[in-house]
């Protein structure tokens, strides 16, 4: 797993307006399947399973989760193992993202959302690894120290890319904005658009991330105010707002994560947030595969988005 992802420059009537240019770090290439932060993520999580010969690994999620969809298959196509510890009831299996984990051979162990909430806590943690003593357990989005060196290779391929002022990233469980914010040492403005409702105690998530860094990092903030109603929450406008922009720069969003980054940006420029000749870079983390799920719940409308394929057998 050693891929760059190409920076592509975009266009849009407002940057033109507001004298800005917008550059889009294209992660959601960085393979078909596992694309976006979960690649970056799961790289050096995947090498430390095969480098200490565990069996696989364990990891959390919702339903729909793009860190599940993305784990299975990298476990899959490795040769390894992997459970998935899931929120909710067995029903769930049959949906469109489970559908595909079960399919690459993922196990799917359902539990309670009482029970899920102590996911993150030692003696539920410690009972789990006795469970299950030969598998490696990743966090919820695949957030760990491990998950932070994968990240942070975003700000070294971007050194040697271009020169950019601001970087914007959508941000779900802190483990991509913290990366970048390891990496970055104070250079660039780093902002992280929180996509659930209450994101500021992903401060104190992230700085646990960063603290053996040792170093005082103060060029990054979480704009909280555009998770648009709360995780995997969005608007009809929010829809035709994203789709216009896909349309207008050819490059497609989901409106769970990357599409609230873009409503995000475009609002920041509106207020004149930015100077003049401010160079924006975007980071487009993927997980257009939640295209599939939101389209069989009939929260967005099939035939205006580009959605995934389907499981071959569900």
């Amino acid at each position: 797993m050693n891929n760059t992802s190409p920076l592509q420059r975009i266009n849009h009537p407002l940057f033109e307006q507001f004298k800005l240019k917008v550059s889009i770090k294209r992660d959601d290439m960085l393979h078909p399947i596992i694309s976006g932060n979960k690649w970056r993520k799961l790289k050096y999580n995947i090498e430390h399973v095969i480098k200490n010969n565990y069996k696989g690994i364990i990891s959390f999620g919702g339903s729909y989760s793009n860190h599940i969809h993305a784990l299975a298959f990298a476990c899959h196509q490795q040769q390894l193992k992997s459970i998935g510890i899931i929120r909710g009831e067995p029903q769930y299996q049959t949906n469109f993202t489970l559908s595909w984990a079960k399919y690459w051979g993922m196990q799917l162990d359902f539990i309670d959302r009482k029970t899920y909430r102590c996911r993150g806590e030692q003696p539920f943690l410690k009972a789990l690894q006795q469970q299950y003593p030969d598998y490696y357990i990743v966090p919820e989005g695949g957030s760990n120290k491990l998950a932070l060196i994968g990240v942070a290779e975003v700000i070294s391929e971007l050194k040697q890319q271009c020169d950019f002022d601001s970087l914007l990233t959508p941000v779900g469980s802190g483990g991509t904005l913290a990366g970048l914010i390891s990496a970055d040492n104070n250079q660039h403005n780093l902002i992280g658009i929180g996509v659930l409702k209450q994101s500021n105690y992903l401060h104190t998530e992230i700085e646990s991330l960063l603290e053996d860094n040792k170093k005082h990092y103060s060029n990054w903030q979480i704009m909280s105010q555009y998770h648009g109603g709360g995780y995997g929450k969005f608007s009809t406008q929010d829809v035709k707002k994203i789709r216009a922009f896909s349309q207008i720069t050819g490059i497609d969003f989901e409106p769970v994560y990357s599409g609230k980054m873009v409503l995000a940006l475009l609002d920041l420029i509106e207020k004149n947030y930015f100077p003049a000749h401010h160079h924006i870079v975007l980071l487009h983390t993927g997980g257009l595969q939640g295209l599939g799920g939101l389209a069989e719940r009939k929260l967005i409308k099939a035939d205006e988005w580009p959605l995934p394929p389907v499981p071959p057998a569900r």
